[in-house]
């Protein structure tokens, strides 16, 4: 199943300029790998930033939100930024579906 992790920090703890959410950030994409498959992560598909608006977008394939949630604090972007965790479908999927309702 596919999530979207929308993470949003203040320009006051960005990692631009804030010492400790710096030494977090340059640690988490080594945590993320390491910490897949102890949360159920079946793929990293994406990760995304915008600089100007603070927010983090991660794709994942992972097996529950709840997994997810837990993931994002073991690694410490909950520590850091307010999580959204969003399930997302394919655009295909949805088309499909929507084709079969007429």
């Amino acid at each position: 199943m596919l999530f979207g992790v929308f993470a949003v920090h203040s320009p006051e703890s960005c990692p631009l300029n804030n010492q400790k959410s710096r030494r977090i950030f340059l640690e988490i994409q080594s945590k993320l790998k390491a910490n897949v498959k102890k949360f159920n992560i079946i793929k990293i598909i994406g990760f995304y930033m915008s600089v100007l608006e603070h927010e983090w977008i991660i794709i994942l394939d992972a097996k529950s939100a709840h997994d997810i949630e837990q993931l994002c604090i073991a690694v410490g972007i909950s520590s850091i930024s307010t999580v959204k965790i969003v399930p997302m479908n394919d655009f295909s999927v949805t088309l499909k579906r929507l084709q079969s309702q007429k």
